[in-house]
């Protein structure tokens, strides 16, 4: 469960339905609408934190909603507006009428993420009220007395007065962009957003775009660097940016400025970099998949985040705060971990580390029961966990389409189990665009909201 709730505006139900799949792969609560009557019974019911809202629509376009919402006082919601038929005017006329930003189709997943975090994350300043919206409170994870959450806490907070680049390395789900947001909002030189780009999901083609940002015609659309200006850009497994993106990024680190693609004005280069990579630096340029010179300026300053596994000693404090959070930020009832449980906890493997750990409190959680999760219930629970060790049966009984659909279902949910249910890392696992992805896990009926469950 995902407190952060987003509503997709839109008359195309194609855009509509990839919109919302992809932002649930994200871990939002999402729902949709096909017309503006609909968005407006959906705020009713519900004030989500954040809407898409498609501009051109069959019964009132999205600007006047967008008006009458600012006039009702309705407008208690960052808005993003996409449209297929953008022009410069029409981006400033939403503006002025309280849109935060403007995404043209066709929508570029990446920059989908980046626009959808940064308004998310800038939090929306309503004219009624004049308060910001209230914000998440970050997932407290540095918790513990062993020799490394105080070593990795002192790390954390020198960075408060750095402005240089910092690699954070270690595993995946091991809490590494948690760990980055911490380093910027403890950091007071830095008061622009923290925003996070996931490297996977950009490709050769529109990395310089999504990076340095486009003019078209008196048109300007901001990219990575740009949006992060004043504030962190955290590049999430930089050994996934394509060898492109890479010399496009070092070229601005080393030049201290960029200009957008199609531009002549120079842009400054006015943000932090932090970067995580699953290996040491060194180790990722001689696999052959991180450029040596932007290596060596990304590891300026490095930080080792250590698997779950090898600090079992902060599994009691690690509990404790996730439950807390959990009760605090999404209303599930207290439960406490007896030491038979958390026990049997602190001798597992945990190769999704922290994230697994989170999802298996949360789960506990919202299945319920007596205050003392008995040793039996954590047991229970990790037994209806994805067995990624089941065993792939091929059927010789079936025509040969029925047994490759079946194979390839059998395939991706052993996949899914493995990755944790992270889409992006599926993606790279199994080669596939995640676009294509979607829908081939959408015509073999698998379901990730309850292959996650």
């Amino acid at each position: 469960m995902n407190s952060r709730s987003v509503l997709v505006v839109d008359d195309e139900p194609d855009i509509r339905h990839l919109l919302q799949e992809i932002l649930e792969d994200e871990g939002y609560d999402v729902s949709v609408a096909g017309s503006a009557q609909s968005a407006q019974q959906a705020i009713d019911e519900h004030t989500p934190d954040l809407v898409l809202l498609d501009i051109w629509m069959p019964d009132t376009d999205g600007i006047t909603l967008l008006k009458t919402w600012r006039q009702s006082g309705d407008l208690k919601f960052p808005v993003i507006m996409i449209s297929g038929h953008g022009t410069v005017e029409t981006a400033v006329e939403a503006t002025r009428h309280g849109a935060v930003d403007f995404i043209e189709k066709p929508v570029s997943l990446a920059k989908l993420l980046l626009n959808v975090e940064k308004a998310l994350a800038e939090g929306f300043e309503s004219e009624v009220n004049g308060q910001k919206a209230p914000k998440q409170k970050r997932l407290p994870l540095i918790v513990g007395d062993s020799d490394y959450i105080k070593q990795l806490r002192e790390q954390l907070q020198q960075q408060s007065t750095q402005m240089s680049t910092l690699l954070l390395v270690g595993e995946s789900g091991s809490g590494r962009a948690l760990f980055a947001q911490h380093a910027h909002d403890l950091n007071s030189q830095l008061d622009g957003a923290f925003i996070q780009l996931r490297c996977d999901t950009l490709s050769a083609a529109n990395s310089h775009k999504e990076l340095l940002g486009e003019e078209n015609n008196g048109s300007v659309s901001m990219g990575y660097l740009e949006s992060a200006a004043n504030g962190t850009l955290f590049l999430t497994d930089i050994e996934l940016l394509p060898a492109t993106a890479q010399q496009c990024l070092r070229q601005a680190l080393e030049q201290k400025g960029f200009l957008r693609v199609g531009g002549t004005a120079r842009v400054p280069f006015r943000c932090r970099i932090m970067a995580s990579s699953r290996a040491h630096a060194q180790s990722a340029v001689k696999q052959g998949v991180l450029d040596p010179a932007l290596a060596r300026l990304l590891s300026a300053e490095s930080i080792d985040i250590l698997p779950l596994r090898e600090h079992p000693e902060d599994m009691p404090a690690l509990l404790e705060s996730l439950v807390n959070w959990h009760v605090e930020e999404e209303g599930l009832t207290y439960r406490h971990f007896t030491v038979a449980a958390q026990n049997k906890l602190r001798n597992l493997d945990w190769p999704g580390n922290l994230l697994e750990l989170k999802n298996l409190v949360q789960r506990i959680l919202l299945l319920g029961g007596a205050v003392e999760i008995e040793a039996a219930e954590v047991s229970k629970a990790l037994g209806i966990m994805p067995n990624s060790s089941a065993v792939t049966v091929l059927r010789h009984d079936l025509p040969l389409r029925e047994a490759r659909a079946d194979f390839e279902r059998q395939y991706l949910m052993r996949c899914l189990a493995e990755t944790q249910g992270n889409i992006g890392d599926l993606a790279k696992h199994v080669g596939m665009e995640r676009t294509h992805l979607y829908r081939k896990l959408r015509s073999l009926n698998i379901d990730l909201d309850k292959v996650r469950e």
